[in-house]
This record gives C-alpha cells, sequence and structure tokens, in this order.
C-alpha cells in the first residue's frame, strides 16, 4: 500500500489536477465510483486506478481490464481528490475528446461557447447523452472538459458520446453548415420559441456565456435566435437548465 503522497505514480497523477498537465500528459484524472465504472465500460480507457479497498468490486474489474491497481491510505486519496468527502477511487484517463469529422452526420450537437462554470458544462453532458444527443463540443474559450468538476458533472456521460474541444467557435457552425445542421442560437430574448421550431433532421444548438450570453458576431451566423419560454417571473433560466430542456 502506498502511504506518502512523494510517490511518483501519485505525484503524477495529482498534477493532473491543473490544466497544464493535463494537456502535457494527454490524461485527466476520473473521481468516485460512478466515473470509474464507465471509464471501465467504454472499451478500457482506464489505465491506472487508485484505491483504498482491495476488495471493492471495481478494484477487481480494473485488475480484469489489464489496469494498474495501486492501493493507498486514505490520506494519499485525499491528495489524489478534489473533494471534501473522497469516495475512495481515482482514475487516471487518456483524453476521449475527438475531432469535428468524428460527430454523427445526423441528430442533435450541442456547442458551448465562452461556458466557463464547470459544474454547468458537466451537467450539459449529462443531459446531451440522456437525451440521445449525437455530441457536445466545447470551443476554445469554455471550461475545460477535464476539468475535476466538470468531469464529476458529467457523472459518466463524458465517455459516452462524441466530445469536441479546443476549436473555434467559427470553424465549428462551418463544419456543421456544410454538414447540413441547422444552427439555433439560445438567448433569453431570442424572437423563436424553441417549442415552435422544426427539430427535424440535425439541429445545432449553440450555448453562450452565463452572464453575458453569444456574441453578436456568433449571433449572426445562426439560422435563428430562439429562446426557452417559461410561464413563471423568472427572468432567465440556468445555462444548464436550458440546455436540457433544448
Amino acid at each position: 500500500m502506498i502511504t506518502s503522497p512523494r510517490n511518483p505514480k501519485v505525484a503524477r497523477a495529482v498534477r493532473l489536477k491543473k490544466h497544464a498537465f493535463r494537456e502535457a500528459d494527454r490524461r485527466f484524472l476520473a473521481e468516485g465510483p460512478q466515473a470509474v465504472r464507465e471509464a471501465l465500460a467504454a472499451d478500457g480507457p482506464l489505465e491506472t486506478l487508485f484505491a483504498v479497498d482491495d476488495v471493492d468490486p471495481l478494484v477487481v474489474q480494473a485488475r480484469r481490464s489489464g489496469a494498474e491497481v495501486l492501493l493507498v491510505n486514505e490520506d494519499v486519496m485525499g491528495k489524489l481528490t478534489s473533494t471534501v468527502t473522497p469516495q475512495g477511487l481515482v482514475g487516471v484517463v487518456p483524453h476521449v475528446d475527438v475531432g469535428l469529422d468524428a460527430l454523427p452526420a445526423d441528430g442533435c450537437v450541442a456547442v458551448l461557447h465562452e461556458v466557463r462554470d464547470p459544474g454547468n458544462a458537466g451537467t450539459v453532458l449529462r443531459s446531451a447523452d440522456a437525451a440521445g444527443a449525437a455530441g457536445v463540443v466545447f470551443t476554445q474559450t469554455s471550461v475545460d472538459v477535464y476539468n475535476p468538476k466538470t468531469v464529476r458533472a458529467s457523472a459518466g456521460s463524458l465517455f459516452h458520446l462524441p466530445v469536441v474541444r479546443d476549436v473555434t467557435a467559427s470553424e465549428t457552425l462551418s463544419h456543421l453548415r456544410v454538414g447540413g445542421f441547422r444552427i439555433l442560437a439560445m438567448a433569453a430574448d431570442g424572437a423563436g420559441d424553441i417549442y415552435s421550431e422544426d427539430l427535424w433532421g440535425p439541429v445545432a444548438f449553440v450555448f453562450g456565456n452565463e452572464a453575458h450570453g453569444l456574441p453578436k458576431d456568433l449571433v449572426r451566423q445562426a439560422d435563428a435566435v430562439v429562446r426557452v419560454p417559461h410561464a413563471g417571473r423568472a427572468e432567465s433560466l440556468n445555462l444548464a437548465a436550458a440546455a436540457t430542456v433544448c
């Protein structure tokens, strides 16, 4: 059992909490049973699993999959995780994002532009997965999809559908338009009503920053600007809630 956070393998994993090291190593941390379970189910992308319980069923499954399993004590597990109450499992997983060309030619795609809150981003991933979306695109100015909070909020959905990142908004919309996608810019003051839109065929929903929305130049590239109507007195919906409705 590893009892020191200075252990080289632990230290290499801990540094993946930082964006620069995730980019350099092309790896990220999957914390907790749900994320580890889905990583194991996704054709075995799990490389290393840190665990505190040697008889945990996921530890047994990880060993069978060929992943390296390292037992650690509670103190070391605390260093590996980003939560107040660690759940006893942390996996090291290679990046799973794909290029724009890997997006399916049909279905619904969510595009996140300048979305900065990792919890919102992860919830959009989870909602898109539940809705059977064709994929989710994170533009260069959005939060890192491998941010630990984003990974946790996705509840494993990061492993279920194509995720594109580190692309510009313009190249994303151009690619989707060439592919026959109808592009809908989502805005609280949109002229159209999402429930009145024709959503048959390939559709891309473009969501902007939580506070400022979409920039005007991006809105002009859309086929329509639409809103999610609501009957109550709330000024607007949270980004993740609006994406879930769509």
